[in-house]
């Protein structure tokens, strides 16, 4: 079967399976970011936006994407290169593997709520699974990140 989406901000059209995943879609198309983990959307760490929202790409079906619009780090790195560096400050990318699911869940959060206060920032990185850290870097780094915005504007 044939569709077309948008990937990244450009037109593409592929030939799929009825039985494709999304994750295998991006990732034959060059977006390596997104990574196999548990294949049980228990790990975030294949995390797309998809209309914007995020989801496990390993349950969602290619086919189901047809017409709408897919993003991977790959397409967000502007918007990701904010605040990445906040959360490596904090030690919170040991090994590095969870942080493409972390940057995608985190660039959805702040542009549905600008000021997430720390338990909003937990529930909305709950799903993704880091053995390294124990999160509260992240939380770190996000906090910071979102301290210096507030700096920079007053």
């Amino acid at each position: 079967m044939e569709i077309k989406l948008t990937l990244n901000g450009r037109s593409l059209t592929a030939s799929i399976g009825a039985d494709t995943l999304l994750i295998d879609l991006v990732r034959d198309h060059g977006c390596y970011s997104v990574k196999r983990g548990c294949e049980t959307a228990n790990c975030g760490l294949c995390t797309v936006l998809l209309d914007g929202t995020p989801v496990l790409s390993c349950s969602v079906l290619a086919a189901r994407v047809a017409g709408r619009h897919v993003q991977t780090l790959e397409g967000l790195q502007e918007e990701a290169a904010d605040f990445v560096g906040f959360i490596a400050d904090q030690g919170a990318e040991q090994c590095g593997f969870c942080n493409p699911g972390f940057v995608m869940n985190t660039i959805a959060l702040l542009r549905e709520n600008h000021d997430p206060t720390d338990d909003e920032i937990r529930a909305y990185l709950a799903g993704n699974l880091c053995r390294c850290s124990g999160y509260e870097g992240q939380l770190r780094g996000i906090r910071a990140y979102l301290d210096s915005r507030k700096e920079a504007r007053a």
